[in-house]
């Protein structure tokens, strides 16, 4: 079944990082943190390993060169036929109709944007990820 690439954060890790890490560990291929998408909470499933998991990146670079221990197989494939096919699990066929209707809406209907906000700790930065808010007055 076809799937997007994904992990588990190291203790401590940054979900940025996490996804960045995890797409180039399965794939080779190169990108960039852009927001959450959606979180999936499975915690008790099997294979899940009591996390949940989250993220959308952006690609710097295309070519797969893809872990053998982790993927049978791997390639680029449109969001349109990815919706489509009976070839993957149910998460994946909803993750690829959340991003072609972002595509073709904007993610900012849809995703979670990060925003490092400072922390009360002098010095410290937290990420905080929610929808865009509107320019003016709250």
């Amino acid at each position: 079944a076809w799937k997007f690439p994904g992990g588990l954060s190291d203790p401590g890790e940054n979900i940025a990082f996490t996804a960045v890490r995890e797409v180039f560990e399965e794939t080779g291929v190169r990108s960039e943190f852009m927001s959450l998408l959606s979180i999936r909470q499975q915690h008790n499933l099997p294979g899940a390993f009591g996390m949940s998991d989250m993220y959308i990146i952006s690609p710097l670079t295309y070519d797969i060169n893809f872990c053998t221990q982790e993927c049978l197989r791997c390639e680029w494939l449109e969001l349109t036929e990815l919706t489509k096919t009976s070839s993957t699990t149910p998460i994946t066929s909803r993750l690829a109709r959340l991003l072609l209707h972002g595509l073709n809406q904007g993610f900012d209907k849809i995703d979670l944007a990060m925003e490092e906000l400072p922390a009360v700790y002098s010095g410290r930065f937290y990420q905080l990820y929610h929808r865009v808010l509107p320019p003016g007055p709250a």
